[in-house]
């Protein structure tokens, strides 16, 4: 009974913004454009805010012509500053809390600003927002007789020069209200463990034993939990361990690899699947409708949209359009400035809209080619750097090669799967291969961690192309000549499975 008084007590609290949410679908427009003006007038005084002349602007124009688009390695210089005490350079008030987020072409790690108003504003408002839009798809829902079973990334947070770094999911666990650490599972001590083998187990023995109503997590590292689940119980599936689950939130990789084997994993049709669209940067949109495969754009959590089409991509020297332009079925890279002081930054993701009234987006992938079926951001300056260094240290030579994922099967962990065509063949294909996942390590620590004791992706697999086998390819699609290339990566096996079929 005192369960059922708080579901219903936590249901009507989170409901009440829904006349909130109300608001900027009946005026997204008028939400955005006043939302840029206020996060211009209180970075008016920084360092950012003086040189770009903030305090003369009076519209979106004003701001476009001023200030330039960035990626990470332009704004970093000023981050870096940040990060070893110097405040008011991109935002008034202190940011000492910086997310730890996957490698660039220049860097292994990015350390995102996370302000106070970023921190409580946007990803904390987010998660109940989460939850919000589901209690109000389903008034039935008992959610909250249970806990919800959180799955972030690594917890370990690191202090430097009076600034705190790690992962997103670490920084949000260390400042969760007190409600949510009470409705929610594992516990902060076990949460906050940092080796990951270790905190896995823990997971697993502390929550066999909780009423789990709701998942919350990546699905790539959701899978292998719950597979620990069954092993360590002996059931045939998850809710003869957790018979009143309910949801799963997910996001972070695209979920229909997945989806099949979350099926047989968890068998009840009225099994709700919500995705959800975060990242260090900020929390960007939510799926509102059960069963919807599209996503509501947020236009309150302080960030302000731009988008580029992809069609005329040119990185920072991109002519970027506001929300008020965007038409439906358009590939666009997303451009955000926000409550944590990033300003016209690209975050380099690609979204269309499925709808503008209201605001609805599909995720279609990165502004460059790469694989993320894991969460492991694998990019074509990763794998061309691995490749060079797997080469020189094997005295090999590559005329061409692509990679797509080996998705996770069964208890099956997931990989990448290569075929090269090589000009010189390496002596030792094992030792090429070995070299070759080393190399990939040092470089992404996304994918470093995805292979940490073979948890998630396995030793990459990779198979020696007869020759000319990438030229009969392209032949074969009319594809030879001009500006056509191979594909280097893909979240698909489509080009993998056509070429290992020659």
């Amino acid at each position: 009974m005192a369960f059922q008084i708080i579901n219903s007590i936590i249901s009507w609290f989170l409901k009440k913004r829904i006349h909130q949410i109300d608001l900027f679908l009946k005026y997204p427009i008028d939400v955005q454009e006043e939302l840029l003006l206020k996060l211009v007038n209180t970075a008016k005084n920084t360092e950012f805010g003086v040189k770009n002349e903030f305090s003369t602007f009076q519209d979106y124009s004003d701001f476009k012509k001023k200030v330039p688009i960035q990626k990470y390695e332009t704004f970093e210089p000023l981050i870096e500053r940040c990060r070893k005490g110097e405040q008011n350079l991109f935002w008034p008030t202190p940011v000492k809390w910086f997310a730890k987020s996957s490698g660039t072409t220049n860097a292994k790690s990015k350390f995102i600003p996370v302000s106070e108003n970023a921190l409580e504003h946007c990803h904390i408002k987010a998660g109940k927002d989460m939850l919000c839009l589901y209690i109000n798809n389903n008034p039935k829902t008992q959610l909250f007789t249970g806990k919800g079973l959180r799955l972030g990334g690594s917890s370990e947070v690191y202090q430097d020069n009076g600034s705190y770094f790690g992962d997103l999911s670490a920084i949000i666990t260390e400042n969760l209200p007190f409600w949510a650490d009470f409705s929610s599972a594992p516990s902060q001590q076990v949460a906050l463990m940092a080796e990951w083998e270790t905190k896995m187990e823990a997971i697993v023995n502390e929550t066999i034993k909780e009423n789990i109503t709701s998942l919350v997590g990546v699905p790539s590292w959701m899978l292998v939990l719950l597979n620990r689940v069954l092993e360590k119980t002996g059931k045939d599936n998850i809710l003869e361990v957790w018979p009143n689950l309910e949801v799963y939130f997910h996001g972070g990789v695209n979920f229909n690899p997945y989806r099949e084997q979350y099926k047989k994993l968890i068998p009840n049709a009225d099994f709700k699947y919500y995705e959800i669209y975060n990242a260090s940067e900020g929390f960007f949109a939510i799926q509102d409708r059960n069963g919807s495969k599209e996503l509501l754009l947020m236009l309150d959590y302080g960030i302000f949209y731009e988008f580029i089409p992809m069609e005329e991509y040119a990185g920072e020297d991109s002519d970027a359009i506001p929300l008020s332009e965007v038409k439906e079925g358009v590939n666009y890279a997303i451009l955000i400035t926000t409550n944590g002081g990033l300003w016209r930054y690209l975050i380099g993701d690609t979204v269309k809209f499925t709808s503008t009234d209201p605001y609805r987006i599909k995720i279609t992938g990165r502004t460059k080619h790469h694989i993320n079926v894991f969460g492991e951001e694998l990019i074509i300056e990763n794998a061309e750097e691995a490749l060079r260094l797997a080469c020189q240290k094997t005295n090999a030579l590559i005329s061409e090669y692509t990679v797509g994922p080996i998705f996770m099967e069964g208890k099956e962990k997931g990989g990448h799967e290569w075929i090269i065509e090589f000009a010189k063949r390496p002596k030792d294909i094992d030792s090429f291969t070995q070299i070759l996942d080393d190399a990939l390590k040092s470089i992404n620590s996304d994918y470093e961690a995805k292979r940490y004791m073979n948890m998630t992706l396995m030793l990459p697999k990779v198979h020696l192309a007869k020759k000319g086998l990438f030229y009969s390819w392209l032949k074969k699609k009319g594809k030879l000549g001009g500006q056509h290339k191979v594909p280097r990566l893909s979240n698909s096996r489509a080009f993998v499975e056509e070429l290992l079929k020659l």
